[in-house]
């Protein structure tokens, strides 16, 4: 097997939401302040390095997130493993994928896992 490539990326919790408005307030409350979204259907939110994203009507479960190549700010990194090294490597491993990246792009791509819950695991790098 091959060598394990560095980490995922900045991690955050997507969360499926029923009503948009009533989440953010809870979460604001919480100390949680908007970082980017639409506001109508998204939304991210931060609390010092923990990200959350709202989402209503655009998933079925909460999902985990990673993002290769940024930091937990959402900016990019210097050095980071790209999305398809990840994916040869947990291939390698044995893992299913729900969804795939194109091996031969480059760039923006992601791929989803299950876990054996039933979490999607969601690896989708932005840059």
């Amino acid at each position: 097997m091959s060598k394990q490539p560095t980490t995922l990326g900045a991690f955050s919790l997507s969360l499926a939401v029923k009503d948009l408005p009533a989440s953010r307030a809870f979460y604001e409350k919480l100390g949680f302040a908007a970082a980017g979204g639409d506001g109508k259907r998204w939304l991210i939110l931060r609390n010092g390095t923990a990200t959350i994203g709202l989402f209503q009507g655009m998933f079925d479960r909460n999902v985990l997130t990673f993002n290769p190549g940024w930091d937990e700010m959402a900016q990019p990194v210097g050095e980071f493993t790209d999305v398809r090294e990840h994916q040869r490597h947990l291939k390698a491993a044995g893992l299913s994928f729900q969804t795939q990246a194109d091996e031969n792009a480059k760039g923006p791509a992601s791929f989803i896992l299950v876990d054996p819950d039933g979490n999607p695991v969601l690896v989708d790098q932005h840059v």
